[in-house]
């Protein structure tokens, strides 16, 4: 196996990495595939790029919710460092870089095996989308019943990867913040509105986070919508909204017009139907919150594996 950078190795935690080559690249960090110098086992590295010390804090705190969250659906925290780079000029202002290693989940995302599925003509068998879909909503549950709960904030196909045996496991935790938000305020209205545009993908993101008004409590449901969005994408493999995306339609009046449309001759359950519908409830307050969402997805599961 070929090293880059000419065995060039980063030190995080106690330990040290070779850096073997880029994974994938996001709007604040990048991920690369390492490899550790002793053990030679392979990690993900994802870097995050910091150009002032509030941005520093927002990226440990991505680490400080993968220290406070284990759970086997969310992905485990293996070592983080940061290192003060210090450098300035015209062009560039990088105060530090935060390093955070993770397992590396060669089987990819579920995004990846939609595609998959969508280049063959395939199509999910309903029982392994409810296996995969309760192992998402378990691991969303310990972030959702943490004192105080946290809110992913962006869940969505390309945020669940699928470990070697296939378990689920709920990744990019970046998004995480404190659930239950009441903006008393314009100005805190907007910002949490202009958090959620800059943090929560726009084709799974719930429509309370669209317009946030102030006095109107924001809450972990809005994960509820994006698992519904998500549970959708599962069965059809494309998103709720896509084609309205594609034809270059309003998302945010798509979501909050309650209207889903099902391709016909799936031959999925109406009971998933219905899960889907129940989760994307346009008021968030008429949403199951996540141990009731388990209840049912637990119950269709047993029904689904009885009909194979």
């Amino acid at each position: 196996m070929g090293c880059m950078c000419g065995k060039e190795a980063i030190a995080v935690g106690d330990k040290r990495y070779y850096i073997r080559s880029r994974l994938g690249e996001g709007g604040f960090s990048y991920v690369d595939l390492v490899e550790e110098t002793t053990t030679h086992k392979v990690y993900a590295l994802k870097r995050l790029t910091c150009h002032s010390k509030e941005e520093e804090q927002v990226a440990l705190q991505e680490v400080e919710v993968m220290k406070n969250l284990r759970h086997p659906n969310l992905v485990p925290l293996v070592a983080h460092s940061v290192l003060k780079v210090g450098h300035h000029s015209k062009t560039l202002d990088i105060v530090s870089e935060v390093f955070i290693i993770m397992p590396l989940y060669s089987r990819g995302s579920i995004q990846d095996k939609i595609e998959s599925l969508s280049k063959r003509s395939e199509k999910m068998a309903e029982s392994e989308i409810w296996r995969i879909f309760l192992g998402m909503c378990q691991g969303v549950s310990s972030m959702h019943n943490h004192d105080p709960p946290y809110a992913h904030r962006d869940i969505k196909p390309g945020n669940v990867m699928l470990a070697e045996d296939g378990t689920p496991v709920v990744m990019d935790l970046g998004s995480a913040t404190k659930a239950r938000v009441l903006p008393k305020n314009l100005r805190e209205a907007t910002t949490l509105q202009d958090t959620a545009a800059e943090r929560c993908s726009m084709l799974f993101r719930a429509p309370e986070l669209f317009t946030v008004q102030t006095n109107v409590s924001i809450d972990e449901r809005s994960d509820i919508w994006s698992l519904g969005c998500t549970l959708y994408a599962m069965a059809y493999l494309e998103a709720p909204f896509e084609r309205v995306y594609q034809t270059g339609g309003s998302i945010a009046l798509a979501a909050m017009s309650g209207k889903l449309d099902f391709p016909e001759g799936a031959g999925y359950s109406t009971s998933l139907q219905d899960m889907i519908s129940c989760l994307m409830t346009v008021e968030q307050s008429e949403r199951p919150f996540i141990n009731q969402v388990i209840q049912r997805v637990e119950t269709f599961q047993h029904s689904a594996e009885n009909r194979v």
